[in-house]
């Protein structure tokens, strides 16, 4: 990865300023009517290839795994992933290829980075009082997606080098021309203001690129079924109660990184009211399979506009679970609260209360669920987890089996079962694991929860090569490559290995062995990747 290598610098600070969240602010000057194209004519796809983006997104991705900084659960990824997609299907670009994961950080902030990487914070599922603010935010980071603004900001940057080599060049020689006395300050005043024109050349363009965040973000929303004002009024929350506040007290993380003004939430909030006010024209795009062209309305039929999904609710209060410091921490959340609130709120108590390992009075709060709920798979899901956090195993294999019938190889049924199985630690249990996942092997060898409980499976059912072959993916998966492509070489040593095992481990660590390099070139030593912690105790609850 030559290439890749040799742009790690001018691609290291783009992806900086938008996912670590340089502060970015409205545009300088107003633009007429809010309107102005993007830019063409960008060289800025030149700077890496599309593989290498996403290589490096990968190698982002594996990274937040290690440092154990994502909410690795079945049920919110696939709440998110809907939602995400939804939104990027309504985008200019449907097809560039998404990744959304959710971050267990509870501030609120979201961003957007190399190869589709689309991340969210905990913390801004909590803040948000409606799907559309969430959908809304995800529109925005999208839009940096397909504008580019990542490479676009690296190419800036690169393009800015010269006018800041000259204008420092020019002040130095106007100041060598004073006198002695005071020709070493206004030297140091030269470089400081060739810093400053550089920063402010940067800052410019950001703001620019947050302008046209913005106005692509509303027309996905409103193309995507969702209020288009949701997120001048997620905006218009934060900003109110960031001056609200005063002393001690921070503004949210998604205020410092994407500030507001007063003109930037009313121009959000006058070009979504617009599109919801004005007839609905048709995009049409095209179709390389030659199928019928299907119009894309710019704007949700009446009567769709603000809809909101159920699940929103259920997934912020699964999340309230996942993100706190610990299970007895959620629970406290709860028992807090002056009031129960509605089923949503319930479920969530009964699922702290379920991982703080009180099984049973966790399933007694997911019977009366079900009472309402009786088709409501996280409410059978939770169930059949807290009756194996009981002790009840015939109760929970019951009910797993049965949500096996009506969802047969659903993603988070099969992994929580996996886990309860491995649990119960016999070599019947493991083969019954194995069973269970198998199905979603082929289609799924970037998923590390899958390895990691096929891994503990294969133990179990005493298959001993399998589960060095799942433990090294888990391992490249978790951000651990070297010690990764480790394992698989000593894998490789063994003279048990069949003729099919071997060609694919060879395959994989020919795949491995690029990365391992770039980390080595980055100076990521082996002994600096250590071990993540281990996410709670039932991987879908």
């Amino acid at each position: 990865m030559p290439r890749l290598a040799a742009h790690a610098l001018s691609i290291g600070l783009a992806a900086a300023l938008f996912a670590l969240g340089v502060a970015v602010a409205p545009p300088a000057r107003a633009q007429s009517a809010g309107d102005a194209l993007p830019e063409m004519g960008s060289s800025a796809a030149t700077l890496i290839t599309p593989a290498e983006e996403a290589r490096y997104g990968a190698m982002i991705l594996r990274e937040l795994r290690r440092q154990d900084a994502l909410v690795e659960d079945p049920l919110v990824e696939g709440w998110l992933q809907g939602l995400g997609f939804r939104v990027a299907a309504a985008s200019a670009e449907p097809d560039h290829g998404y990744t959304f994961f959710m971050m267990r950080d509870r501030r609120i902030n979201a961003f957007a980075t190399l190869g589709g990487l689309v991340g969210m914070n905990a913390g801004l599922v909590l803040a948000a009082e409606r799907e559309d603010e969430v959908a809304g935010v995800l529109a925005h980071e999208v839009a940096h997606v397909t504008q580019r603004h990542v490479l676009r900001s690296a190419e800036k940057s690169q393009q800015n080098q010269l006018p800041v080599m000259l204008a420092m060049l020019g002040a130095m020689a106007a100041a060598s021309q004073s006198n002695a006395r005071n020709s070493g300050d206004a030297m140091s005043a030269a470089v400081v203001g060739a810093q400053a024109l550089m920063l402010q050349m940067q800052i410019d363009y950001t703001r620019s690129n947050e302008s046209e965040a913005d106005r692509l973000g509303i027309e996905t929303l409103a193309r995507a079924g969702f209020d288009p004002t949701g997120i001048a009024d997620f905006f218009g929350r934060l900003a109110r109660a960031s001056r609200g506040n005063s002393g001690g007290w921070q503004a949210p993380e998604y205020l410092r990184t994407h500030p507001v003004t007063t003109t930037r939430i009313a121009e959000a909030r006058d070009r979504a009211e617009k599109i919801a006010r004005q007839p609905a024209p048709m995009l049409v795009r095209t179709e390389d399979d030659g199928h019928l062209l299907l119009p894309l309305p710019l704007r949700p039929a009446d009567g769709d506009l603000g809809a909101r999904d159920p699940a929103y609710a259920w997934a912020r209060e699964r999340l309230r679970v996942l993100s706190a410091a610990t299970p007895r921490d959620a629970v406290a959340e709860y028992e807090s609260a002056a009031e129960e609130g509605d089923d949503a709120r319930r479920y969530g108590h009964a699922t702290a209360l379920m991982r703080d390992g009180k099984g049973a009075a966790a399933l007694a709060r997911f019977e009366a669920l079900l009472a309402r709920h009786p088709d409501h798979l996280w409410v059978r899901l939770g169930a059949a987890e807290a009756s194996h956090e009981a002790g009840r195993w015939d109760d929970a294999t019951r009910r797993y089996e049965a949500l096996l019938v009506d969802y047969r190889d659903h993603r988070a049924v099969s992994l929580s079962y996996a886990e309860a199985l491995n649990e119960r630690g016999t070599a019947e249990a493991g083969r019954r694991a194995q069973a269970v996942l198998r199905p979603l092997l082929a289609s799924a060898t970037d998923d590390l929860l899958l390895q990691q409980r096929f891994a503990r499976a294969s133990e179990l059912a005493g298959d001993a090569n399998r589960a060095a072959e799942a433990h090294a993916e888990a391992a490249f998966l978790a951000g651990r490559a070297e010690d990764a492509l480790k394992q698989l070489d000593a894998l490789k040593q063994r003279d048990d290995v069949d003729y099919v095992q071997r060609a694919r481990v060879e395959a994989r660590m020919a795949e491995w062995m690029p990365v391992v390099l770039e980390m080595r070139r980055m100076g990521l030593r082996p002994e600096d990747q250590g071990r993540p912690r281990q996410s709670g105790s039932r991987s879908a609850s």
